[in-house]
């Protein structure tokens, strides 16, 4: 059952109060700089060893060891963030990762055989910058108990969708227009440049929990089940960004039209992000866990279709409906993190959604890689489709993991007398001060 407590006009806080929070432009716009790179890296690799190999199935297999190695990496990297603290983390990362790249790049060139760019590849992932959970992680910080906090969730994904579009397309352009390297030369060098700079960002950091508030150690964020049903439908949500890039690329090839991979690409991430600015203006009525079950329900019915298109035109619809779909689970994935798991371990928690995104994706990328190699970019369309049935079933069995559960309050009632109420909802939240904001509650 579902129900719903209305409020005054200020219960949906829009984006631009979010930007006007204090301190917020200085860490949004460095952060968007320093994750457009993340939008490059996946494809740029794809086009490179596609041309120096001939092959999407090589280029499918160093592209797949870069995801894992960032999947893997990635809750280490989030992890540490928690305890020492986003610069002392991001300087020398972006260091090691330009470097990294460029190692790649050099021996790309060179026709350095796979096993050689495999090799380089996973110093390349591992080195990724965490830069959108370390934002997410700021705006926690800073709108902890607001009701902004679902607005931020929601811009974040926006922004996020923003850099698969015009990352994507820009890496294409690159590579086709000016040369094979070019995609992959500018990931580092914006990765270098837009990392310092948020890293100088110390004000609005979240101070670094060195140990956990009672003295004991810190519970690893994956100690908390609800988060580990969202580690699986992020991956699901990673098969779809992987195969999707390597089928539309094969595609493009198939019909003689090389450029149209960035407009394909393009046109599904642009349906990813409007659904994104769309979700960030809803006042919801339903609670987070159903909104994931009916969102992923649809992404999964749209990624089931896509193997069936024949045209571009069909193509391009299609993608637009399946980018349509992805950021209402996105968003609520992220916005879930805030009420199940403590705020010393949110880092490391928004890193292990990340890294399962590019553990997805890696995996995808590999298997669309060979089936497309073998048999034609349809057959790279069934790997979304599997991923995503995959991700649902567990989703449907495991959704009671999802719930939060916050212990019984004990507050004076007004007739002086101690008296239990229910645990607070997460979207209502009370200040030091004893004075809630109106937001909409629901009951999921």
């Amino acid at each position: 059952m579902t129900s719903a407590v209305t409020t005054d006009k200020s219960a949906r806080p829009g984006y631009g109060q979010l930007l006007r929070t204090p301190g917020a432009i200085g860490f949004v716009l460095p952060g968007f700089a320093a994750r457009l790179p993340f939008g490059m890296l996946t494809i740029s690799i794809l086009l490179l060893v596609q041309h120096t190999t001939g092959s999407y199935g090589s280029a499918g297999i160093v592209a797949a060891v870069t995801g894992v190695s960032m999947a893997l990496s990635a809750p280490v990297m989030g992890k540490l963030t928690d305890r020492r603290g986003q610069s002392a983390v991001l300087v020398p990362v972006v260091l090691m990762h330009s470097a990294a790249v460029s190692t790649l790049v050099a021996l790309a060139l060179l026709s350095a055989p796979v096993w050689a760019l495999a090799l380089a590849a996973v110093p390349a992932g591992a080195s990724v910058p965490q830069v959108g959970p370390m934002v997410r992680a700021r705006w926690a910080a800073k709108l902890e108990g607001s009701p902004l906090l679902p607005t931020a969730a929601a811009f974040e994904s926006v922004t996020d969708e923003f850099t698969f579009v015009v990352g994507p397309v820009l890496a294409t352009a690159l590579c086709t227009g000016v040369h094979p390297a070019a995609g992959l030369i500018t990931e580092a060098a914006l990765t270098l440049a837009g990392g310092l700079v948020f890293a100088a960002q110390r004000a609005t950091q979240p101070k670094p929990h060195a140990v956990a508030a009672d003295g004991e150690k810190h519970a690893s964020a994956l100690s908390f089940p609800g988060l580990r049903v969202l580690i699986v439908a992020f991956l699901g949500i990673g098969a779809v960004f992987g195969g999707m890039q390597v089928s539309l690329a094969a595609f493009s090839n198939e019909i003689g039209n090389p450029g149209a991979n960035g407009l394909l690409y393009g046109v599904f991430a642009a349906g990813n992000m409007t659904a994104g600015i769309a979700c960030g203006a809803i006042a919801w009525k339903i609670g987070p866990r159903r909104r994931l079950l009916l969102g992923y329900a649809g992404l999964t019915v749209a990624a089931s279709v896509l193997w069936t298109a024949h045209s571009m035109i069909l193509l391009g619809a299609l993608g637009l409906v399946v980018g349509l779909c992805i950021a209402p689970a996105l968003i609520t994935g992220y916005t879930m993190i805030e009420s199940l798991i403590p705020a010393n371990a949110r880092t490391e928690a928004f890193t292990w959604l990340t890294g399962a995104v590019a553990f997805g994706q890696a995996t995808a990328v590999t298997l669309a890689g060979r089936l497309t190699d073998a048999h034609g970019s349809s057959y790279g369309f069934l790997v979304p489709m599997a991923g995503t049935v995959l991700a649902l079933a567990t989703l449907l069995a495991l959704r009671s993991s999802l719930a939060p559960k916050a212990p019984s309050r004990i507050i004076n009632s007004s007739a002086g007398s101690p008296a239990t109420v229910a645990p607070e909802a997460p979207a209502a939240r009370v200040n030091e001060r004893g004075v809630g904001h109106r937001v909409p509650v629901t009951v999921d």
